[in-house]
């Protein structure tokens, strides 16, 4: 709040959406890589029998989350300079001006700047989400299979808040690298100067502190918390209409498994998953 007041006299109202198009734009082939790039990692990592452990549906979620975050890149770089930028006199007149001119006077490798950041980060996330995870069922005192979708949502957003609490130091350096560039007004308005990801987090912490590491923690996690909720209670609930349309659960709305319905797989579709994981690998 001690920075929205002055931010909004400045540039007005409009510059709390700055990036948002950029960010629009990038959520749809974002979506298509990881949930691609997810079943793929999936079939990778099931057992036998079909089943992927908790460990192992993380670990598919967090290659997916990398490899998306990677193809994805460039925009993620363009939606930080266009936040950055100055409203009174942008350099950027949009996101393709924006593409075309960091490409011009900077390289590709600007595109990609601070990408080792995304995947680095991924690990601390994929931790704290596992913390969570596996605590679930002591939290609630009872198996997660019986969880309502009121306990999905908060369960998502505990999970997000920890693991981005966790990862912020990453996602802190990786927006200064992206907005750090010669080629704009006071090198793009970082705080602090420097050549590289490891002598970003030494300079942040020499002239600010260990703590401006997670300098916006608070807006972030009221921006990502819901967002995670949501998807996550969503995606369970969608898991369960699928199995009460076909057959195996007496109602969408709580895990109740349908009398005389054999929920097993038989040798044949056993041998049908494994053929399916060895073609998509």
């Amino acid at each position: 709040m001690v920075l929205l007041k002055p931010h909004l006299q400045y540039s007005g109202l409009g510059a709390l959406w700055k990036g948002n198009l950029t960010a629009c734009l990038r959520l749809f082939p974002y979506s298509v890589v990881q949930l691609a790039s997810y079943r793929r990692c999936v079939m990778m990592l099931m057992d036998d029998w079909g089943h992927v452990s908790q460990w192992n549906s993380i670990v598919a979620g967090s290659l997916a989350g990398m490899v998306a975050a990677v193809a994805t890149y460039p925009t993620e770089v363009v939606k930080t300079r266009l936040i950055v930028q100055n409203r009174l006199e942008p350099p950027y007149k949009g996101i393709l001006h924006a593409l075309y001119m960091i490409y011009q006077q900077e390289g590709t490798p600007a595109l990609y700047r601070g990408v080792s950041l995304s995947v680095l980060g991924a690990i601390p996330f994929s931790l704290g989400s596992f913390l969570v995870y596996t605590h679930l069922d002591k939290l609630w005192g009872q198996p997660s299979l019986r969880f309502t979708p009121m306990q999905n949502f908060f369960n998502g957003c505990l999970a997000a808040a920890v693991a981005q609490t966790f990862s912020f130091p990453f996602e802190t350096v990786k927006r200064k690298m992206q907005a750090q560039s010669p080629c704009l007004p006071c090198c793009g308005g970082v705080d602090v100067h420097f050549a590289g990801v490891i002598d970003c987090f030494k300079q942040t912490v020499k002239n600010k502190g260990v703590l401006a590491l997670w300098n916006g923690l608070t807006a972030n996690l009221l921006r990502i918390v819901p967002y995670f909720g949501i998807m996550f209670s969503t995606f369970e609930f969608s898991k369960r209409v699928c199995l009460y349309q076909n057959g195996y659960t007496d109602s969408p709305l709580r895990y109740e498994l349908t009398p005389g319905v054999d929920q097993s797989l038989q040798p044949q579709e056993l041998q049908d998953l494994r053929l399916l994981g060895r073609r998509n690998v």
